[in-house]
């Protein structure tokens, strides 16, 4: 009994600290970035139970000691926010910052809703030191000052604030001098954040972007392996992955003008139409196809698989600064370097398996197979997501919408039905002159022999 009573103490003290040091769910970090002569601001607001590990003084039932909090706020500071975040002029990075001021919040101030506010908040008077709030669920509000060469430079941030909790949303509003607040919101660690890129900055990021995007999206890739399993060669796939390429193309920069439908709703629907497009196309793998009309369905496929890239871009697109078509454009030319990785890898991979493990027709049935069935549930499982939405409104603007759209659809099927008409009658130019250039060097030869005679005996 007497060792129960003394460890029983220290199981309830383990378990309460255990307790009061638990990682977070939800944490939302509220950043500004304002650049001022010679100096950078950053005033940051972050929820005090995130900044763990940290022994803040208390009263009473678990308030805060708000009359001996300032060096545990400074250390909250330091520990959780300055070190986490490491700010750039060019590329050059920028020093340590110095601490201004150090503030508690309630959970119901408004006051970071703009930076004069927010300003005005950490810099204003504090709450009262008898204020009954407990430690837990107040707001630490702090202000760095990080010293500059410009304020007119290009200032990028790198906001390692992840480890606060388990989801991490935080919301950066970059000031420049005279210039449009930039505003950015990123879930987790997003890597360096240029605050208001060049073109070629941005470029290369959405290079990067669309090039890992095309590698990581396994509906994508199976898709591509359907396009591909008939073909031997790279020369026909160029057309087959170029119209891909350009119907993506179209409804991607369409959907990042706020040209397609956003209801809730269509998402799901272009989700399970990606997965249809795999079963179809492993469907007619199966069957037997015409190989060289198939650029024909990857470009109508294309269109749907579009939206779908402009889904994952939607958060990306913040990061393009005022250089929204530069990036559209590098984004897909990332997916296309993406995609030529891919054919590379998969061409010679298929000649080899269908030459040295089985029949190339068995074969292709066989991996068409296995694609259809993955395909099919994931097919399934999406239309059932499809169904917990409620089918739209019929009204103007949804009939408005269903003819822009109805109109472009007409359009490009023109251009495709003009394209493949043209294209079948450069191949027919090119057979009929190869039969006549065969036609020709026949008759010269024919003439070179009849008019070809054998030498006359000499006379004597």
């Amino acid at each position: 009994m007497l060792g129960l009573a003394l460890v029983a103490p220290l199981i309830f003290a383990t378990l309460s600290g255990v307790s009061a040091h638990d990682i977070p769910n939800d944490v939302t970090v509220q950043v500004f970035v304002k650049p001022d002569g010679a100096r950078l601001r950053l005033l940051v607001r972050a929820p005090l139970r995130a900044c763990r590990d940290v022994d803040f003084p208390k009263r009473g039932p678990g308030y805060l000691d708000l009359a001996r909090a300032d060096a545990s706020l400074r250390d909250a500071a330091t520990q959780w926010i300055s070190d986490a975040i490491q700010l750039y002029e060019g590329d050059r990075a920028l020093p340590k910052p110095r601490i201004v001021e150090t503030r508690v919040s309630l959970e119901s101030d408004k006051s970071f809703a703009s930076y004069e506010e927010a300003l005005a908040r950490v810099t204003g008077a504090r709450l009262p030191d008898d204020t009954e709030l407990y430690w837990n669920q107040g707001l630490l509000d702090a202000l760095f000052e990080y010293p500059i060469h410009s304020d007119a430079a290009d200032f990028s941030i790198h906001a390692g604030l992840a480890q606060l909790g388990l989801r991490v949303v935080t919301v950066v509003r970059f000031l420049p001098p005279g210039g449009v607040v930039r505003a950015f919101e990123f879930t987790g660690d997003p890597g360096l954040v240029r605050l208001d890129p060049r073109w070629s900055q941005a470029a290369l990021r959405f290079v990067e972007a669309g090039f890992f995007h095309i590698l990581d999206g396994a509906d994508h890739l199976l898709f591509l392996l359907c396009l591909v399993i008939p073909f031997r060669r790279f020369r026909p796939l160029i057309v087959v992955v170029t119209a891909f390429t350009l119907a993506h193309s179209i409804t991607l920069i369409a959907s990042a003008y706020n040209l397609g439908p956003d209801a809730l709703w269509f998402p799901p629907l272009i989700e399970t139409l990606i997965a249809i497009s795999i079963v179809y196309m492993a469907f007619e793998n199966i069957v037997g196809s015409n190989v060289g009309r198939r650029w024909m369905i990857a470009f109508g496929f294309g269109l749907v698989h579009g939206f779908g890239f402009s889904f994952a871009l939607r958060e990306t697109l913040q990061f393009a600064g005022s250089h929204l078509l530069v990036s559209l454009f590098a984004f897909n030319v990332g997916v296309e370097l993406g995609q030529l990785l891919a054919l590379a890898l998969l061409i010679p991979a298929l000649g080899l398996l269908f030459r040295f493990v089985v029949a190339e027709r068995m074969g292709i049935i066989i991996l068409s197979a296995l694609v259809a069935h993955t395909g099919w549930h994931w097919m399934i499982e999406r239309a059932e997501q499809l169904k917990q939405f409620r089918r739209p409104a019929l009204n103007a603007a949804l009939l408005a919408a269903a003819m822009r759209w109805l109109m472009l659809t007409l359009i490009l099927a023109a251009i495709v039905w003009m394209v493949s008409r043209s294209l079948r009658r450069r191949a027919e130019q090119r057979r009929e002159s190869k039969v006549t250039v065969r036609e020709d060097l026949d008759s010269a030869n024919d003439t070179a022999f009849v008019i070809q005679a054998p030498d006359s005996p000499r006379s004597d």
